[in-house]
């Protein structure tokens, strides 16, 4: 019997986590630019370390997914992806 699919609650969307990768990279290059006052520095500082973590919680639902589908018994006993070189 197949599990159901996850409820768009339980598992970010990848629209939104684009979204928010789009954003934090806009931020980043915003304040690389040096124009912005210490306030407006402050500010996108702190939506970016938002942004940053959002983007982290989603990454880490979707390796613990990833490792649920390759062995549902033990995702803890998953081996890790190995990149290429």
């Amino acid at each position: 019997m197949a599990n159901p699919a996850p409820t768009p609650a339980e598992t970010p969307s990848v629209a939104d986590f684009e979204h928010s990768l789009d954003e934090l990279e806009q931020l980043v290059e915003r304040m690389e630019g040096g124009e912005l006052s210490l306030d407006e520095s402050l500010a996108s500082f702190e939506r970016g370390i938002g942004l940053y973590r959002h983007c982290q919680q989603a990454l880490d639902k979707a390796e613990l997914r990833v490792r649920l589908l390759l062995d549902p018994d033990a995702p803890d006993d998953a081996e890790p992806f190995e990149s290429e070189p």
